[in-house]
């Protein structure tokens, strides 16, 4: 066997009481969307970032956590199911519902978040894309607490390696693999929230659909570059090529993101 890391066997469980369990897993998707609206909350009060674009109310961003949530939880349930394990749910369709076996899909939490972001600019009267740039700025958080999560379950590891780094993952077999769940918690969260903190304080926020654009291209080069280090699903392994599913599912997004960029308003457009 070749050489390396032991894994951190931490148990998945946070605290058990009584019948009550709290998993990593959930703990990660509640801690980011609250330290998103947070984030936002703090975000919205600058108006120097924003120019003559105007955020959503501070007031209403209850509203918008609410409609994100939903929006993330179900899209990337239903994103799970139709892109990653069909079969299995059309033969036991009540299983959609069971949350708690896991199976969540990025590219789905994002287009039913692009739904309920929709709506939720619909009921306010904000502009849709300066509603997306917000909430573009604080994604991160939760795909880098995400995947911080996919590592301590463990789940989603990485290809054989022969790296100093790598590590035996339980489930996965006795080869060393890449901890493939660190590297897209580094990119895909912690690079990407520094690349928009940036963006944003360049002024980016001033020009509806830029950070959005940024985000969306940036998550997917991210991912497709994650994707080489990465164990594909096994229900699915490689498609043509060499590509996996998350290779597929990112490339739109990284084109829906360049155009953003390259049409993105200026801020006396961004108004309703």
């Amino acid at each position: 066997m070749l050489l390396a890391i032991p894994f951190p066997e931490i148990d998945p469980v946070l605290v058990e009481i009584g019948p009550l369990a709290i998993r990593w897993y959930a703990l990660a998707y509640i801690v980011g969307l609250v330290g998103g609206w947070a984030l936002a909350r703090r975000l919205v009060s600058a108006q120097a970032l924003w120019g003559a674009a105007r955020p959503p109310a501070r007031e209403t961003l209850d509203d918008l956590l609410v409609y994100a949530a939903f929006g993330v939880i179900l899209g990337g349930r239903l994103g799970y199911v139709v892109f990653y394990n069909p079969e299995v749910f059309l033969a036991r369709p009540l299983e959609i519902f069971m949350l708690w076996q896991g199976g969540m899909s990025f590219h789905g939490g994002l287009a039913g978040a692009a739904l309920g972001l929709w709506l939720f600019a619909r009921k306010t009267g904000a502009h849709p894309l300066v509603v997306a740039d917000l909430c573009a700025m604080v994604a991160p958080i939760g795909i880098l607490l995400g995947r911080l999560a996919n590592f301590i379950k463990p789940e989603l590891w990485g290809r054989p390696s022969d790296v100093p780094w790598a590590m035996v993952f339980p489930g996965a077999g006795p080869l060393p693999r890449h901890p493939s769940q660190l590297y897209e918690a580094a990119l895909e969260g912690l690079a990407l929230f520094v690349v928009l903190m940036l963006v944003a304080r360049a002024g980016g926020l001033r020009r509806s659909g830029l950070v959005t654009g940024v985000f969306a291209a940036g998550y997917g080069v991210a991912r497709i570059i994650c994707e080489f280090f990465r164990e594909p699903d096994p229900q699915l392994g490689f498609l043509f090529g060499g590509a996996t599913m998350g290779m597929l599912l990112s490339a739109p997004i990284i084109i829906a993101g360049a155009a953003l960029i390259a049409r993105a308003k200026g801020p006396q457009e961004a108004r309703p």
